[in-house]
């Protein structure tokens, strides 16, 4: 005789999934009552300062109240920028701007004395290459031709 144990176990497992087939089955609410359901959105308010509300995972964290940042300006000039050369064939040229070297359409971030500053190569000329520098165009010259 078998243990009350698998007994048990074997009626659950028969039982079980019969009873919730039974009490709930497919399309038990009509289309029309579903149309008529209110849907509700989580809406989540940041709060401005600790009496409108506290983060309730941090509650002496500043995180909430602190102001959003403004879009970073782009505080390193395109003064600081300076081209070291020429490199490449002469069907695919090269520039090299502060040791970052560019073909033309190339995008990239070039390390300054003040900073990185994001950097897109326009154009490679004869002796100069036309950069934009935060949606402005600078004409780099050439070292040997000034």
């Amino acid at each position: 005789m078998k243990p009350f144990k698998f007994k048990f176990l074997w009626l659950t497992a028969v039982l079980l999934p019969a009873a919730i087939l039974w009490a709930a089955p497919p399309g038990a609410v009509p289309a029309d009552q579903l149309a008529k359901t209110n849907l509700h959105y989580s809406v989540f308010i940041l709060p401005a300062n600790a009496e409108e509300g506290r983060d309730p995972f941090f509650p002496k964290s500043n995180r909430p109240y602190e102001t959003t940042l403004a879009a970073p300006t782009n505080s390193v000039e395109a003064t600081a920028l300076t081209l070291k050369g020429f490199s490449g064939t002469p069907d695919h040229r090269l520039v090299i701007i502060n040791n970052h070297t560019f073909a033309a359409g190339d995008e990239g971030d070039v390390i300054t004395e003040q900073g990185r500053i994001h950097v897109r190569c326009v154009e490679i000329r004869p002796h100069s290459v036309v950069i934009e520098v935060s949606g402005k165009y600078h004409e780099l010259t050439s070292p040997d031709n000034p």
